[in-house]
């Protein structure tokens, strides 16, 4: 993890979108149709993104991950294209691109369970992000009866491997747009164990009914979690983004009563913001965001 206070950390890092670049436009027009979930790293021969494409439930729903490459972050050729079908799931979210420490890459997707609102998440190993294949995938976080299990962000460090993951509840079908996020860890990004929640929402505030990590950073010894909130059910799919800040990565604490960042078009979404640092103190952050249509693309900017 990295930050870098001399950019005024983290407040550089709060999305601009009237000073951002389209990546990734919607794959056609309209609500229910998007482009994000972004998950970015840096390779050898440039910047790798994986994200989701999605339809509207009935037509598709999140109907296929792409991981594609680019030299300067902005124009990105697709390397691979895997479908929902091919992990029997109903519909496909976020995914986690990460290199591991070895130099191999690691997949990381959300797989929702045909007929049931429990999801899993299901781990591809590569030796480059091109060679990911559903033949070869290793459930790693199951979820259970009670909770499903989605939107990964995974970091190595300090000689371990951490992850924060959206959990939803699953004994009330109506209840189950609710999330917390949860904070694991490993030896071998295989195996997880849950060591508590690392943030929720707070009552009475934009983000009572949910939060979601979606990026973590540090700088000084203090961890800053980019996180997408909502109210109620009606702001389902069109979360805002709220910083949180922490010493621990197994809790943080919200702040602000407001979100820091949201889309100036109806329904206001800005969700599933991504950091990567560049190196040469450049980060370039990217993130899903409503248009003025219903449709979600999927944006970058370079700080």
């Amino acid at each position: 993890m990295s930050g870098d206070r001399s950019l005024g950390w983290p407040a550089a890092l709060v999305p601009r979108p009237a000073e951002s670049l389209v990546v990734i436009p919607s794959p056609t027009a309209g609500h229910g149709n998007w482009a994000g979930a972004p998950s970015a790293a840096v390779g050898d021969d440039g910047i790798y993104l994986a994200y989701r494409l999605r339809r509207p439930v009935g037509a598709g729903r999140g109907f296929g991950v792409r991981v594609a490459r680019s030299a300067d972050g902005v124009r990105f050729e697709t390397v691979l294209t895997l479908t929902r079908d091919q992990f029997g799931a109903e519909s496909l979210e976020r995914p986690a691109l990460v290199r591991d420490p070895s130099g191999g890459w690691r997949l990381y997707l959300s797989c929702a369970t045909p007929g049931t609102k429990h999801w899993r998440v299901e781990l591809l190993e590569a030796a480059d992000p091109a060679g990911f294949t559903a033949e070869q995938r290793t459930v790693v976080l199951p979820g259970d009866a009670k909770t499903g299990v989605k939107d990964p962000v995974i970091r190595h460090f300090g000689g371990i491997w951490h992850l924060w993951a959206s959990c939803h509840p699953l004994a009330d079908p109506d209840a189950a747009d609710q999330m917390v996020t949860e904070y694991a860890t490993s030896e071998n990004g295989l195996e997880w164990t849950w060591q508590g929640t690392a943030l929720s929402g707070r009552p009475g505030l934009w983000d009572s009914r949910g939060t979601r990590i979606t990026a973590v950073c540090e700088s000084g010894g203090t961890i800053a979690a980019f996180y997408d909130g909502r109210a109620s059910a009606a702001e389902n799919y069109e979360e805002r983004t709220g910083i949180a800040f922490g010493t621990d990565p197994a809790a943080f604490e919200a702040t602000g009563s407001g979100p820091v960042a949201q889309s100036h078009h109806a329904g206001g979404g800005l969700r599933y913001l991504d950091v990567l640092p560049l190196g040469n103190g450049r980060i370039r952050i990217y993130y899903e965001l409503t248009c003025a249509d219903g449709s979600h693309e999927l944006r970058t900017e370079l700080r």
